[in-house]
């Protein structure tokens, strides 16, 4: 044994003598890889090996992982036992041995060691976890590893070891896969041997209500088994009187901000482990702290899910009248989460995931661990000549199918009264108003009047309901459609109604030349309310009949005109043709559309009456 000590604890890398070593002192019958009896014999070398080591380390009084260590080189100098476990590891890496071996001789090292020296080998194995975790070496020792954590966790103090339990925890948790079906309690096993003890007998000189102590600490026996609660109705009635006391009790003592940020304990170290004291003496102070409060309500949260959730026989589930209770105190310890400072809505959301979560958790772990990724499907190539069949509907497409079967299901859906509820102009504008204003800094890709769709049914929204400012969509497009009472202020005065140009233009032409015909006026009132529209002819002519009116009223009253006077009246009247031509296509070309006007037929007319006069 020293001479096989000697050789496979020599320095240097293992590669330059590990496969050397085992060959010179087992002789297989290959030359690169041990059989079943070579494996065996080679792990009983390794096991007394590691023992004596061990042992070695005790009567030294150092510590096992940095035992045979150089003190003049520690940085780069290794200890005994590590230097042995990275030979074993190298050969089982390399497949030389068995792949279990190196599982086998962690599990002996943490058995014999004590815990403080534990956390020397366990932080040795979190280093070599990428290694132990290659699917040749875990498929051999899964198990094994698995034995080693729990055996560990066994001896730990939960209450003293909270880091060291946590570190166990997380390496299993990373070195496991997720469908490891081991990491869920599927059998629904509870711990009852995690008993809490409180005062039964009310002490002397005490001021508090000793009968709410007993109370509160009861409450713990349904905790620590909730299964108990669906097998027998009395446990269940004794469960739901006791916690409406505690509610009670918590609802008329409620906490302040600064009791709470007093007795905060949350935002201490994160290794602060809590197992309350159940002395009477400490109740009231108890009931100040929210950390306290916090720890029972949460503890009723959970509890409330195990029993919401469908059992796996008949005795588990939950009976009508038990959902309903506990559905009505679920919902006042949510509102006591929220009452409870600091951050009671924060830490009520947080608590809600995490729950949510734990139950997805648990049925994808029932459900056989189905993988999450969905496989590419596989694209056929269709031969040609065959037409792939399209799919026959009842309704004609899917889409109207689907929607029968709904109604099926569901009665109810087709006389839903929000289902064919019209929103208001003012609601549904909403969104784009609150887009259009600067301060809201949103981007202009993100506004809905991109939106298609959206616009097209505000738009339908408005001319029904609104149509006065649906007549802005002409100048001000859809921005211009929305009300003016619920744009920002800065934003509204943009798209307040202004007087147009061509009113503007009639006020001065009128402040010229005095008032407008009727006719004329009541057009441009027409064309500056409602935007371009044809001009009435006769409108348009009256001007040319006026003129034609006065050549008649000039012949009837006196002798026929001289060839110098009938000459200057077909001069006015060409003038005054072309002004109420321009007059009438002016506003129209400003507008930007050609209109068509009747002033062709003004001028035919007003022609045929000075030459009937003439």
């Amino acid at each position: 044994m020293e001479e096989f000590k000697t050789a496979i604890l020599q320095p240097g890398p293992p590669e330059n003598f590990a496969l050397q070593t085992v060959q010179e002192f087992i002789k297989p019958q290959r030359q690169t890889k041990l059989v079943q009896d070579e494996n065996q014999l080679l792990e009983n070398m390794l096991r007394t090996l590691l023992q004596e080591l061990v042992s070695s380390a005790a009567q030294s009084g150092e510590p096992i992982m940095q035992y045979g260590q150089s003190i003049d080189n520690e940085e780069s100098s290794q200890g005994l036992i590590p230097h042995l476990l990275d030979v074993v590891l190298y050969l089982c890496q390399r497949e030389h041995i068995e792949g279990g071996m190196i599982f086998q001789l962690l599990e002996d090292l943490t058995e014999m060691s004590t815990m403080r020296n534990c956390k020397d080998v366990f932080g040795y194995i979190e280093g070599k976890q990428d290694i132990l975790g290659k699917q040749e070496l875990f498929a051999r020792g899964k198990l094994v590893m698995l034995r080693t954590c729990n055996q560990l966790l066994r001896r730990l103090s939960k209450a003293n070891d909270v880091v060291f339990c946590g570190r166990i925890l997380m390496f299993l948790a990373h070195f496991f896969p997720l469908s490891e079906r081991s990491a869920v309690n599927i059998k629904g096993v509870f711990n009852t041997s995690n008993e809490t003890k409180y005062e039964k007998d009310p002490p002397e000189g005490i001021s508090i209500d000793f009968n709410y102590y007993k109370t509160l600490w009861s409450l713990q026996e349904f905790f620590c088994n909730p299964a108990s609660l669906t097998v027998s109705p009395a446990k269940w009635q004794k469960y739901t009187s006791s916690l409406k006391v505690v509610l009670d009790t918590f609802e008329a003592q409620p906490l302040s901000e600064e009791e709470g940020d007093a007795n905060n304990l949350e935002e201490e170290a994160a290794s602060f482990n809590i197992k309350y004291l159940t002395s009477s003496n400490l109740m009231g102070l108890e009931l100040k702290d929210p950390s306290f409060r916090r720890h029972v309500l949460v503890q009723c949260l959970i509890l409330f899910d195990y029993l919401k959730a469908p059992g796996k026989t008949d005795k588990d589930v939950t009976s009508e009248t038990m959902k309903e209770e506990i559905k009505s105190c679920e919902e006042r310890v949510k509102k006591l989460l929220e009452m409870t400072p600091p951050k009671g809505k924060d830490f009520l959301r947080k608590i809600e995931h995490i729950i949510e979560r734990e139950k997805n958790w648990v049925w994808w772990k029932r459900d056989g661990c189905p993988p999450f990724e969905k496989q590419p499907a596989e694209k056929k190539s269709v031969q040609e000549g065959n037409r792939k069949r399209r799919p026959r509907w009842r309704l004609g497409n899917k889409e109207l199918s689907q929607l029968w079967k709904w109604a099926d299901q569901n009665p109810n859906a087709l006389t839903d009264p929000q289902r064919v509820r019209t929103p208001s102009i003012t609601e549904y504008w909403k969104p784009l108003a609150e887009d259009m204003d600067p301060a809201a800094g949103i981007e202009a890709e993100y506004h809905h009047k991109n939106n298609r769709v959206y616009c097209w049914k505000g738009l339908r929204f408005s001319a029904r309901q609104d149509l006065e400012g649906f007549s802005k969509f002409t100048d001000l497009g859809v921005e211009g459609v929305v009300p003016l009472e619920i744009l920002a202020p800065d934003v509204r005065s943009k798209y307040q109604a202004k007087p147009s140009d061509r009113s503007k233009r009639a006020k001065k032409e009128e402040a010229k030349g005095g008032p407008q015909p009727p006719e004329e006026a009541q057009a441009a009132s027409e064309n500056d309310g409602e935007g371009a529209r044809p001009v009435d002819v006769e409108a348009s002519a009256a001007p040319m009949e006026t003129d034609a009116a006065t050549v008649n009223t000039s012949q009837d009253g006196g002798s026929p005109p001289t060839p110098e006077e009938e000459q200057k009246q077909n001069s006015d009247t060409d003038v005054g043709q072309e002004a109420g031509q321009l007059e009438t296509d002016g506003p129209l070309e400003q507008d930007g559309e050609a209109v068509e006007t009747g002033t062709g037929d003004g001028e035919t007319d007003a022609e045929a009456d000075i030459e009937a006069v003439s």
